[in-house]
């Protein structure tokens, strides 16, 4: 680092992201991209309008898209924030309701930016261990006196919290910011957007890189009461007004308008999950039950890291963690049928001992 980094940042860990790679073609299933292409609206919105406009500024309002959101969810518009990304919207929520001394609770095992902003922004934060099963014991959050961020489904693990849990997080912590990153619920669960209209502290955040198809477009989202989305807009007006592009916004509403297309290829992905779910068991891993587009599995007799390492030597990427508690877990991103079938193809014969 340079002698003119901030101290207060010189021990700051920033958020590490999925491998990446540009030399070789891998299967990729260790960032949860989307396996399918978006819906054929988004290509042909995007080939045909807008291009010349890129010379303008897009709409910081974001209108087109949150009437779009507005329509779809049944949400008044002032309900609704756009973000570059929902990483953008859990900045702004860090930063417009945290400080020194409103502190921050989430899992100890959960979605790796949390700490990280905690950490930025200099918030004293609470890590709540999961239970040995990796679920989340909802009581752990009653009465917390902080603001609480949870993912649900939660992530690396893929378990999801029953709705009557949320609800009683936000009940017993009325003077806190309770937000509920739903980054995967498309995948299955129902939405704590239901429990708006009772709770006023509670927020809801989206995205549409995982069930949308559109990671690249760069689309966050955030409902929650009009006085915390005013909030949160206060924060964006002061930081990236214009934190939408002119093609994302259009891609964003073209796939809100194809539902057909939105819900086909999620119920494509949901039983593909669930067939490669049952073939890992019967080479026997343990997988977790998972709700999302992705699974969290370890083997009972081979490491996680040295079952990452084979993988990627035959072409194949999967997320490993170098963390306590779930070192010998991989999480594995549904891919298409013919993916995951080279995927348990290749594992097969890891574990039989025919590959080394």
């Amino acid at each position: 680092m340079s002698r003119f980094l901030s101290s207060q940042l010189a021990n700051l860990e920033p958020y590490v992201p999925g491998e990446q790679p540009q030399e070789r073609k891998y299967i990729k299933l260790n960032t949860n991209e989307y396996p399918y292409p978006p819906s054929p609206k988004v290509r042909d919105i995007l080939d045909t309008k807008e291009i010349d406009d890129l010379r303008l500024y897009p709409d910081p309002q974001t209108r087109g898209l949150v009437t779009a959101m507005s329509e779809y969810y049944g949400l008044r518009e002032e309900q609704i924030l756009l973000g570059n990304g929902s990483d953008e919207i859990l900045a702004f929520f860090f930063m417009a309701f945290c400080d020194q001394k409103r502190k921050i609770g989430f899992p100890d095992i959960s979605y790796g930016f949390y700490p990280v902003y905690a950490s930025l922004f200099g918030i004293d934060a609470l890590k709540i261990p999961l239970r040995e099963d990796f679920s989340i014991n909802a009581e752990d959050y009653f009465n917390l006196d902080r603001n609480i961020v949870i993912a649900n489904p939660n992530a690396p693990t893929g378990l999801y919290l029953e709705l009557e849990d949320i609800e009683r997080i936000a009940q017993t912590n009325p003077d806190h910011v309770v937000l509920i990153d739903e980054a995967y619920i498309d995948f299955g669960g129902a939405s704590a957007l239901t429990l708006l209209p009772k709770y006023e502290n509670l927020l809801v955040c989206g995205t549409f890189s995982k069930s949308r198809a559109l990671a690249g477009a760069r689309i966050g989202f955030a409902f929650g009461s009009p006085d915390l989305i005013e909030d949160l807009n206060k924060i964006k007006f002061s930081f990236n007004p214009y934190n939408i592009n002119r093609l994302s916004l259009l891609a964003g509403v073209a796939s809100i308008e194809d539902n057909h297309y939105f819900e086909s290829h999620l119920a494509k992905i949901i039983e593909t999950r669930e067939e490669t779910s049952r073939a890992l068991r019967e080479l026997d891993f343990y997988v977790t039950d998972s709700k999302t587009n992705f699974l969290f599995a370890k083997h009972e007799k081979m490491a996680g890291e040295d079952l990452y390492l084979k993988l990627k030597d035959q072409g194949i990427l999967v997320r490993h963690f170098n963390q306590e508690r779930i070192s010998d877990y991989l999480r594995i991103t549904i891919g298409t049928p013919e993916e995951m079938d080279e995927f348990l193809e290749t594992m097969t014969a890891i574990i039989r001992g025919d590959l080394t």
